[in-house]
Parts: structure tokens; sequence; C-alpha cells
């Protein structure tokens, strides 16, 4: 029974988080009564520090509950199984909380004008929120939202973490699911300023966050991550990798 309770927990947190994607989505493209600039008007200081604090204690849960020091102290309370699984809970009601407390607000910065300029960037938008969970099942989809972990255990297996690998896309870019979501965000026929701060928090937290990342795969796969690093450029194909000779040899 408690196999079979720890599987649902994970199962459930894993379908809520693929439910809410889907909701970020139409709310970050208007395509809801509840968009991001639903009853958008002049701007706001009380709404850009509400949504500025709705991003950055988002972001913070990110990278606090993604730390293994953390994750140590944080087993002793959650089973291992469930690790994963409640750091997804978690961040499906931070992401809902996102979009139910938004406070949109103007002016517009931006508004393409012509078929042709809008519907490039309704694909590029549609390209972002595709490329996000397409890349994921490149390496670890499962493991990132904490199914494989409770399938695991209902299966009386045990948990080993995916060896690393660099397929297709991952070849060119080291941190394409960044990329995805950069593009779902930035790319829209109309930006107003509360957009454009949405865009630019979860941007400038994504580049503060890839060096912790890294350095965490690094002492997990060791020289093999460190030489993948050197070689592959982080987020922009065919600009070559930021990181230097002397971070390679650490």
């Amino acid at each position: 029974m408690k196999r079979i309770a720890f599987f649902v927990y994970g199962a459930t947190a894993h379908l809520g988080f693929l439910a809410l994607y889907v909701a970020m989505a139409l709310f970050t493209g208007n395509l809801v009564p509840w968009g991001i600039d639903a009853g958008v008007s002049g701007f706001s200081w009380r709404a850009l520090l509400v949504d500025a604090a709705l991003v950055a204690v988002f972001g913070l849960q990110h990278s606090v509950m993604a730390r293994p020091s953390f994750k140590r102290r944080w087993t002793r309370v959650v089973p291992q199984e469930l690790e994963r699984s409640t750091y997804v809970w978690i961040s499906n009601l931070l992401f809902g909380a996102l979009m139910v407390a938004w406070q949109p607000f103007g002016p517009v910065v931006w508004n393409a004008q012509g078929p042709i300029a809008r519907g490039l960037l309704w694909g590029l938008f549609a390209v972002g929120w595709l490329m996000v969970p397409l890349v994921s099942f490149l390496i670890n989809h499962f493991d990132l939202f904490g199914s494989r972990q409770v399938w695991l255990y209902l299966t009386n297996r045990p948990y080993r973490p995916l060896p690393f690998g660099t397929p297709l896309i991952y070849r060119i870019v080291r941190h394409p699911r960044y990329v995805g979501w950069m593009i779902a965000f930035w790319a829209t026929p109309t930006m107003s300023a509360g957009h454009l701060t949405l865009a630019a928090l979860l941007t400038a937290y994504m580049l503060i966050a890839i060096p912790f990342e890294e350095r965490d795969l690094s002492e997990l796969y060791g020289e093999r991550y460190r030489a993948y690093r050197g070689q592959v450029p982080a987020l922009v194909p065919g600009l070559g990798s930021h990181t230097t000779k002397a971070q390679r040899e650490t």
C-alpha cells in the first residue's frame, strides 16, 4: 500500500505540472481571459513589486531545493523516493500562485504590426513552449519530475542516477531547456511592461542558476562534464564555450 501511495503522489505531481505548464503557456500568450495582460492599465509600482516578489519566491524555491546540500537535509524529513516529487508539488503550488496573484500593468513596450511579424513571433512562441518538454525527453524527463523514482520504488528496484549523455541539441548548447524558456517568455507580438518584467526576471534567474547547476553536475559527473562544459556553449550555438581554461582545469 505504501508503494502505491508513493507512486500516486509522484504521478499526480507530474501530471499537475503538465497541466500547469499548459496553463502557463495560455496565460503568457494571453490566450485565456485571465492572461498575463488581462485588465492591463498604466504603470503601477505596487504591481511591479508584487510580481517581482512572486518571481523571486519561485526562483528561490527552485534554486535552494535543487542543491545537493539541501537535499541531504531534506531527505531526513521526506523519504528519498519522494524528494523530487515533493519538489515538483511545491513548484506546482508556486507556479499556480504566480498566475493567480499576478498583477498586470503597462504600458505596452512593443506591438508588432502586420501579419508576417506577428506570425513569426507566434511561431517562436510555439517553438519555445514545445521545446522545453521535448528536450527534457532527450535526457531525463521522468527522472526530472520524480516519476521514475516512485516507479522504481513501486516495482521494488533501486534508484540509480542516469548516465551523462549529450543527445542531439545537447551537442549544440548545454542548456536547451533554458533556451526554450527564454524564447517562450520573450516571443510575443505584444509586450507589456508586466510581461517584460516576467521575462526579464526569469531570464536573470536562469543566468544566475546556470553556474550553480553546472557546479552540481561537475561534482556528479566529474571530468566528463567539465570537458563538455569547455567544448559546448551554454545557451547560444556557435559562440563557443564561455568556460575559461582555468575553470575547465578545476
